[in-house]
């Protein structure tokens, strides 16, 4: 039984004045599923991400979402499907957490519809999710970077949308604020089955939390599926100019790319002067 995508592209032509980033691009998001655009730096994934959250409306061709046409549906009716956190987003000095979080009903009220109960529910367990309780009323800008970022996320979940498009959601934290919102996302897509689209640039993250790889190269889809069946080191070498080895991850069990470095392709990892001093110590 064929399932119908989340989100589709076709024949979609994407550009900035005269120039072209994509020309007649297909695409298909599984629904319920974690799907990551891969690709060197200015290959169009952003921009790819933010045609499907119409934020920049194509030249031609057209994005559903759920079988239906993007650009006719009204802007309320996307913010109650569709989420998006865009990169390194701002909030106004002096807004707290819950301020900002409950910023994320606001397609969900009207003059007939104003504050309720069920707003309320939304947004205290957007915040348990995020285990972003206790922060409640912090501002925003005193928040650490992984903080900050699962109060930006909170926001989004407030929304209640059934897909969620992140771009570059890891920039600017470190690997350990890295893997607790990467986390945070897997958790979510298990435990309530959203789709979830996010650019990363990190190849190996994204293989450990991707159901789906889509990867960008020349304006074009250069391939796409799951993690295992699609990257390999010639995928690698033909889309980021890098020579590397694929192994699997000793602890997922997915594909993890271990990169040469220019001038030590497979030459064995030379001792430090320390290393030596140690191992002369303990022979004696």
């Amino acid at each position: 039984m064929t399932h119908q995508p989340a989100m589709e592209a076709r024949s979609l032509h994407l550009s900035y004045g005269d120039t072209a980033i994509f020309d007649s691009l297909n695409l298909s998001i599984p629904k319920g599923r974690i799907t990551v655009f891969i690709g060197s730096n200015g290959c169009g994934k952003s921009t790819l991400l933010r045609s499907l959250a119409r934020l920049l409306k194509p030249k031609s061709g057209a994005i559903l979402l759920d079988g239906e046409a993007l650009l006719r549906l009204p802007t309320k009716e996307i913010a109650k499907r569709m989420a998006i956190l865009p990169q390194g987003p701002a909030a106004p000095e002096g807004l707290t957490v819950l301020q900002l979080v409950k910023q994320g009903r606001y397609p969900y009220q009207s003059w007939l519809q104003q504050w309720s109960a069920e707003d309320e529910r939304k947004v205290r367990t957007a915040l348990e999710l995020t285990r972003m309780e206790p922060y409640a009323e912090r501002t925003v800008d005193s928040l650490s970077g992984g903080q900050r970022q699962r109060a930006w996320i909170a926001m989004t979940l407030v929304q209640d949308t059934d897909t969620i498009l992140l771009d570059e959601p890891t920039t600017y934290l470190d690997l350990t604020h890295q893997i607790e919102v990467l986390d945070l996302l897997f958790e979510l897509n298990e435990q309530e089955r959203r789709t979830i689209v996010m650019v990363l640039h990190d190849m190996n993250l994204a293989c450990r939390y991707a159901h789906h790889i889509v990867v960008i190269k020349d304006g074009a889809v250069y391939g796409e599926g799951r993690p295992e069946e699609i990257m390999t080191e010639r995928l690698i070498r033909d889309v980021f100019g890098m020579e590397c080895r694929v192994a699997q991850d000793p602890i997922f069990g997915t594909p993890m790319c271990i990169p040469f470095g220019k001038g030590r392709m497979l030459l064995p990892r030379q001792e430090s002067g320390y290393e030596h001093a140690e191992r002369e110590l303990e022979n004696v």
